[in-house]
């Protein structure tokens, strides 16, 4: 069977690729990765023997092309993708073509940088009795979203957002929350190429967004994250998890009854 692994590399840090992927990766003749985006020290724990290919200046046939030449020659193919490759990873349009060909696929899943960013910054980004809900999403730019996910509209929910590929669009973020009903002072914290040794982390507010991100340069590489559940203060807040609550019983524990 002709067959391509489709592994997350995870955020930038090599360690947080998983025991599967890197396993993968041991095993593979053939690397392909985005070396814009994925660590070297990564791609480097291949066999001295691997082919390693660079992708970022490839178009989408050409590494299709690539991937069919290697896997017909009987060789293991592994595609590197930054972060998971479920979330923006553009897979299904190599897939589409891979299929033509007789290939299957299969994909290890990744950590992505939403969660390494919220770990970054120690943030739970489901806080009970605030919010219980997170959209991953992004700002619409030069690639159009549909209608209905545009940002005011799912932003009236007024849930946990993180936004991909959004760092040169702060001013559209910021009018579109705006327009939706956030507070002003709802917090933001922005964390540009999380988990790699450069990791850069902003706080800030809605209202200060965009001049934050001009301040300290950030227009590429980096996770916003916005709403309450970001509060740096949220530690100090009064809100509590039923599930560890001694008076609530489930599966595994019976709720102790109190004289309150």
């Amino acid at each position: 069977m002709k067959k391509i692994w489709i592994i997350g590399a995870g955020p930038g840090d090599p360690d947080l690729i998983t025991v599967k992927g890197l396993k993968l990766l041991k095993e593979a003749d053939v690397v392909m990765y985005t070396d814009s985006l994925v660590s070297e020290t990564l791609v480097a724990e291949a066999k001295a023997s691997a082919e390693i290919i660079r992708t970022a200046g490839m178009h989408l046939e050409e590494m299709v092309e690539t991937i069919v030449d290697r896997i017909d020659a009987g060789k293991m193919v592994v595609r590197l993708h930054t972060g998971d490759p479920a979330m923006y990873g553009a897979t299904m349009e190599q897939v589409a073509l891979l299929k033509q060909h007789g290939i299957t696929y299969e994909v290890i899943p990744g950590v992505s940088s939403v969660f390494a960013s919220a770990a970054a910054v120690g943030a739970e980004l489901t806080i009970p009795d605030l919010t219980q809900t997170l959209i991953l999403t992004r700002a619409e730019g030069r690639t159009p979203v549909p209608e209905r996910e545009r940002l005011q509209e799912l932003a009236k929910h007024h849930c946990t957002i993180a936004m991909f590929l959004s760092a040169t669009l702060t001013k559209k973020i910021m009018k579109e929350l705006q327009l939706a009903g956030w507070d002003d002072n709802t917090p933001v914290a922005v964390v540009q190429r999380a988990s790699w040794p450069d990791q850069k982390i902003v706080r800030t507010t809605l209202i200060e967004l965009d001049e934050a991100m001009r301040v300290n340069g950030i227009r590429k590489h980096a996770m916003i994250l916005a709403g309450w559940a970001l509060d740096p203060n949220i530690h100090e807040k009064e809100y509590r998890s039923r599930l560890y609550d001694k008076t609530f019983t489930h599966g595994f524990r019976k709720g102790v009854k109190t004289n309150d």
